[in-house]
């Protein structure tokens, strides 16, 4: 067993056969969709998010083991590399281990302490953290190093009690000691500087004190972002007396004579000066990281619910894209979401152009048969809603409409993608049909833009901006894959996350159905230039030919696995088959126990979308006023944006209400993902607080 794959055991938890089989899979190109759905045999099952830890883990053990094994060359070149040292690295679990371990040894260029060693003072600095020596005798040994630039014996002995200085900050154990202390039991000191604003974002957290072992991700971002601003400064507070007694207890030796004073000294300089401020950069990277995790985390999550929100189908569509002066962008999309037709109202001020606005809108409806409205929440969405409630009421058109979050629509239609899609169109008009292909099929609009100009974060531009990229792009891959892609339809940015694509490939596929037409098998993929063998394997099963050759080409069931697929339909009542068959069946076909379950789904339910078992989306035709609010009222909203601290629900006022997680649940739950996802509709929110002047709202989900 190699030390990766023992390595992979302990911190995974997985046995060692199933670690050599992912291995294996990775290393001949197989891609993380295509092995948790086709490969469960061989990975006892895993699914694509166990895969990706396993996959971080993986990549973190091979980096561990390799710089292992650097450090082992670099301590054996400069110095006796120990059995005790070798061991301590062998054992290291962590790279903060073996950077500690290696720290003593690394080369150091002008510190005060390599002046003084290289004026040959190491022998009295052994002396001095030896304190075997009265004050007067250690003294008087000094002179002896008293030549060229040591010109005292001042200077020898503050030169021995720099290195001695140096030695305590680079001890692995007093940095490990410490580095758990500060994490354990210090607290971050928040204070303001002159450039604070008064009544801005950050001055609430000024003043404030701030445990590190307990601080929520959210805040610690916040409180960054405040330093960044200028507008905070942040310090880590330590009893100093705490530091000189266990000093004193544990590092002074017993024995110690009166040159023990100089060796406090020492001690303490080398934790004030070298010691703590390197502590303090660490621990600030560490939960720096530790909320950059938590915050891409929280992102992910709600980037798949809102990609995976389900498809408004069977209805034509109008997008609405609201303004004041500029007016209203409307733009008609069919079923399928094929945009049909645009035009420009002017219901909100300054025009208020009622009934001109209405005449539009009931041509457009006349000719379309549209029956559902997508409104843009951003400016003017408020009045927008007011016009669409007012034709309802007093026109009686019974037209719908939902509020649907615009943001990445501006950005989306100036993209080259917009461009190419609709280049003989205003950007504007782009917009408003991003807004309504995103109520029509979310997943194929939304993959069109930037996740990060989704609005489904929170301090996305504060953390580690490769990990956020490369955790939006798995959410997205994990999720197209799963809900499956019709090459015949699905724009280049749709197929670019099918496993085994990629962007250019994506746009050969388009190119090959434009010049010879719709795809009729999953077979007629190896037609595209560029998608070979092992392309194939890896997207073939997560394509859904809707009219193809066969019904197997509108599943989910991997070509390799059509003849198994056949037999099956061929030889069983699909109905009627039990769980005491699967593996008498499963060996008869010559399949996985795990492969034939998935088989039977599938084909008992060929083209099911998953989305399908959602709620559906909820639309309205009258709006709530907020002067109509008190607390203790009763209304339903969707939830547009989740964050550690809360979530924002859109009740159909200007500015979307606040559930705070401490009013989410009668039960205790440590973050609000635990009971809400984003654009999930809830009938039954209490108002707890209203503020008519500054247009917030307070929501509650408790009972009572």
């Amino acid at each position: 067993m190699t030390p990766l794959i023992t390595l992979l055991n302990e911190k995974t938890g997985l046995n060692t056969k199933t670690i050599a089989n992912i291995l294996k899979l990775m290393e001949e190109g197989s891609t993380i969709p295509f092995i948790a759905r086709y490969r469960k045999e061989m990975t006892g099952g895993a699914t694509d998010e166990q895969l990706r830890d396993f996959d971080a883990v993986y990549t973190y053990s091979k980096k561990l083991l390799e710089r292992k094994e650097e450090v082992v060359r670099l301590i054996s070149e400069r110095a006796q590399m120990s059995d005790d040292l070798r061991m301590r690295l062998n054992s290291a679990s962590t790279l903060q281990e073996v950077e500690d371990i290696f720290r003593p040894f690394k080369e150091k260029k002008n510190t005060r302490a390599s002046v003084a060693i290289a004026a040959g003072l190491e022998p009295l600095a052994d002396m001095l953290e030896s304190a075997r020596l009265e004050l007067t005798e250690f003294t008087k040994r000094s002179e002896s190093f008293v030549k060229g630039a040591i010109t005292s014996k001042e200077d020898a002995i503050k030169g021995a009690q720099d290195i001695v200085a140096e030695r305590y900050s680079d001890d692995p154990r007093e940095r490990d000691h410490w580095r758990r202390q500060i994490m354990d039991y210090c607290a971050f000191e928040i204070k303001a500087t002159k450039g604070l604003k008064e009544e801005g974002l950050f001055a609430k957290l000024a003043g404030k004190s701030e445990k590190i072992a307990s601080i929520p991700s959210h805040r610690y971002l916040a409180i960054m972002r405040g330093v960044s601003e200028k507008e905070l400064n942040v310090k880590i507070i330590l009893d100093m007396e705490r530091v000189e007694n266990a000093i004193v207890r544990y590092r002074i030796p017993k024995h110690a004579k009166s040159s023990q004073t100089l060796l406090l000294e020492s001690y303490l300089d080398g934790f004030k000066r070298l010691l703590f401020p390197s502590l303090e950069r660490e621990v600030h990277a560490m939960i720096k990281e530790k909320s950059d995790a938590q915050a891409i985390n929280t992102f992910g999550k709600n980037l798949a619910q809102l990609l995976g929100s389900p498809p408004v189908t069977k209805r034509a569509i109008l997008g609405v894209d609201p303004a004041y002066r500029t007016g209203c962008k409307l733009a008609v999309v069919d079923e399928h979401g094929t945009y049909l037709d645009h035009a420009v109202i002017y219901p909100t001020p300054p025009q208020s152009d009622f009934e001109k606005s209405a005449k539009v809108i009931k041509q457009l409806c006349e000719r379309y048969g549209i029956n559902a409205v997508a409104i843009g929440n951003g400016t003017a969405s408020r009045e927008t809603q007011e016009f669409f409630a007012r034709l309802n009421r007093d026109e009686g058109l019974n037209l719908t409409y939902t509020v649907v979050s615009e943001a990445g629509a501006s950005v989306y239609s100036a993209s080259k993608i917009a461009q190419e899609e609709y280049p003989q169109l205003d950007v504007t008009i782009r917009g408003a049909i991003s807004i309504a292909q995103r109520l029509r099929d979310p997943m194929a609009a939304l993959v069109k833009i930037d996740p990060k100009s989704l609005g489904v974060g929170q301090y996305q531009h504060d953390v580690d901006q490769k990990q956020l990229e490369k955790k939006l792009h798995e959410v997205t891959e994990d999720l197209v894959n799963r809900i499956g892609v019709d090459p015949n339809s699905a724009s280049a940015s749709l197929l670019s996350y099918v496993a085994g694509v990629g962007a250019k490939l994506a746009k050969t596929i388009i190119d090959y159905r434009e010049h010879s037409g719709a795809f009729k098998s999953k077979k007629e993929l190896l037609k595209v230039k560029g998608l070979g063998a092992k392309a194939y394997e890896q997207c073939a099963g997560f394509f859904r030919i809707r009219e193809g050759q066969s019904v197997l080409d509108n599943t989910g069931i991997h070509p390799e696995s059509y003849d198994a697929a056949n037999l099956l339909r061929k030889r069983y009542d699909l109905t009627a088959i039990t769980t005491e068959q699967i593996p008498a069946i499963a060996q008869e076909l010559g399949v996985g126990e795990a492969t034939l379950r998935d088989i039977i789904t599938e084909l008992r339910k060929p083209g099911f979308d998953p989305r399908e078992t959602l709620p559906p989306i909820i639309f309205r035709s009258d709006l709530t006023d907020i002067k109509e609010l008190k607390e203790g009222s009763i209304v339903s909203g969707v939830v547009r944006n989740i964050a550690d601290f809360g979530a924002f629900v859109d009740i159909g006022l200007k500015n979307d209400g606040l559930i705070h997680i401490s009013q989410m649940s009668d039960k205790r739950i440590s973050h609000p993902l635990e009971v809400l996802s984003v654009n999930q509709q809830l009938n039954h929110i209490r108002v707890v607080e209203v503020d008519v002047v500054k247009g917030k709202v307070g929501l509650s989900l408790k009972n009572g």
